[in-house]
């Protein structure tokens, strides 16, 4: 019989799927040799507690194969050698007044950069760094603390928040992939300058609520460009940086501005860009669209996988978030709702959640903090306590920033 299989995160599996293969030997797993069909939820739940992604057999799958991930086709990783593993050094609560400071620098200097080049004034490359610095080495020392934190601020002003968020997007996925500090804050500094270059055109450009015309299409790309001179003209150095700028709309289907550049003639730094440019836009509200859940944004990004980004970037990427990304409003098996604070690296389906609503959906007071992967069970003693299901921001009234959680 044919066989032909494709790639997917455990987080994203469907009931019907074929597994073919773990990304592990099946020795030492609870399942059968020869392929299983996902039956249920706890079977997503029981392989996610010895894998990441798993292989899937798209013929013998009574799934759509639509959202699945291709194999990577080349024989070496489009990725550089990793130079260091980091890991968690301090515990999110005590990272977080550090995070806090370092958060507020981050969007002080987003203010001010784009009142300078407003003002036509020259960015300062010292001052930038001295922001930035602060912001990478709290990621450094927990990586959960920064985007807890900025789960629970409110985004008041999208070019702002946008700018910092992706900033620390950046230097997250950098440290995922185990690339060096200085390479942290190269991307880091390229995630807060992605879209400086908007200060320089009409604001009523980026607020327009329907479509644009071609003329305003071309004023609009012409963004990239004006970015690419003022990082010139700032004395900034670093690829990495320099890349996103130029890069983060190029598409891997050559079908992005602004040279059309597809697959590998598009720089590293560049795809990583394209996809934190995008998902956070997602999670965002603008002035044409109302900010999805953090888990729709990663899926939307997926599904665009060796389409508009490559897969193999997007696998880390997803890596890196986990499933139910940090800040994420979720609902767990036993009814509660609760907000993910931290990830667990071993059981990326099981992280770390602040309970906010008990199973009836009244407010827990005080709220609760528990780690999935210590709780077994639900209120009714039978079954495991998981995530059920992702909700949209808002969901039962919830506003994180108004809740004062940390």
């Amino acid at each position: 019989m044919a066989l032909e299989e494709r790639r997917m995160l455990v987080g994203l599996l469907e009931k019907g799927m074929f597994v073919s293969r773990l990304d592990r030997d099946w020795v030492g797993t609870p399942f059968p040799f020869q392929g299983f069909y996902v039956e249920s939820d706890k079977d997503v739940e029981l392989l996610g507690n010895y894998c990441t992604s798993v292989f899937i057999d798209v013929i013998k799958s009574n799934a759509p194969a639509e959202p699945l991930l291709t194999l990577a086709r080349h024989g070496k990783s489009v990725f550089p050698p990793r130079v260091q593993e980091y890991r968690n050094t301090v515990e999110l609560h005590e990272e977080l007044p550090r995070a806090r400071d370092a958060h507020a620098s981050a969007r002080k200097l987003a203010e001010r950069l784009e009142a300078d080049v407003r003002e036509s004034r020259r960015l300062v490359a010292g001052d930038i760094r001295d922001a930035i610095e602060p912001m990478v080495e709290s990621l450094i020392r927990n990586v959960d603390a920064f985007f807890w934190l900025m789960a629970l601020l409110r985004r008041d002003d999208y070019a702002y928040s946008h700018a910092v968020h992706c900033s620390a997007l950046a230097a997250a996925f950098g440290r995922h992939l185990a690339l060096p500090r200085d390479v942290l804050v190269d991307l880091a500094t390229g995630g807060m300058l992605l879209d400086i270059g908007k200060a320089a055109l009409p604001e009523e450009l980026f607020k327009h609520p329907g479509p644009l015309s071609p003329e305003a299409v071309v004023a609009m790309r012409s963004h990239v460009a004006e970015g690419l001179k003022v990082f010139d003209e700032s004395g900034l150095q670093g690829t990495w940086a320099r890349d996103i700028l130029a890069g983060h709309h190029e598409r891997h289907d050559g079908s992005g501005y602004p040279n059309g550049l597809k697959g590998d003639q598009i720089p590293l730094a560049a795809r990583m860009g394209g996809i934190i440019d995008t998902y956070d836009a997602i999670c965002s509200d603008r002035p044409h669209a109302k900010g999805a859940s953090r888990h729709v944004a990663l899926q939307t990004v997926y599904r665009a996988s060796d389409k508009l980004y490559q897969g193999e970037v997007v696998e880390q990427f997803l890596q890196c978030l986990c499933v139910y990304p940090t800040g994420s409003l979720v609902e767990l098996s036993s009814g509660e709702v609760g907000i993910v604070m931290a990830q667990n690296q071993a059981r990326r389906l099981r992280p770390r959640v602040m309970l906010l609503l008990d199973a009836d959906k009244r407010p827990y007071k005080p709220y609760r903090d528990i780690d999935l992967m210590a709780v077994e069970r639900d209120a009714g003693g039978s079954t495991a306590v998981r995530i059920v299901s992702s909700l949209e921001p808002g969901a039962h009234g919830l506003d994180p920033a108004a809740l004062f959680l940390a």
